[in-house]
């Protein structure tokens, strides 16, 4: 019940940042927050991260749909029942559909949030892409700590 309601939480968030940023800016238009460090602006991205496989959004909803398809039949073997685990899959499954959302929808991707530093510039992104990263994130670091419990374990 979990992932389903954090995935239900991060898509309704995801869509609603996305229809603010539609609404109230012009597309690449830019807000400074933290100068020199943090604007919003308004993107509309085709591909996939840092624009990669740009006007490919078909391709892009289909893989998702795959993806969200494999990840429920397959969701034993890629995620365990214990709480990490469960708010990875909420986290990775809501990210993906708040994008799927746009690519069926609008033919691309809201990305607003841009964070840049000393001529550094990271490509801007969303809510449903910062929800995947730490999905991701935290079944890498599920994984180490398992492999590093095994190792110690082993060591006794």
């Amino acid at each position: 019940m979990l992932p389903l309601l954090l995935a239900i939480l991060v898509t309704l968030c995801d869509q609603w940042t996305k229809s603010l940023v539609r609404q109230h800016f012009d597309l690449y238009e830019n807000v400074v927050l933290i100068e020199g460090f943090f604007d919003l602006r308004y993107i509309q991205n085709t591909g996939a991260a840092w624009g990669l496989f740009a006007d490919r959004h078909y391709w892009l909803a289909l893989l998702s749909v795959f993806v969200l398809c494999g990840m429920a039949i397959w969701r034993r073997a890629f995620f365990r029942e214990v709480l990490i685990d469960r708010i990875a899959m909420g986290l990775l499954i809501g990210g993906i559909t708040g994008n799927l959302i746009d690519r069926i929808r609008l033919q691309y991707v809201v990305d607003f949030l841009d964070f840049h530093w000393r001529g550094w510039h990271f490509p801007a992104f969303n809510v449903a892409d910062s929800a995947i990263c730490i999905g991701v994130g935290l079944l890498m670091l599920a994984q180490f700590l398992i492999a590093r419990a095994d190792y110690l374990a082993q060591q006794r």
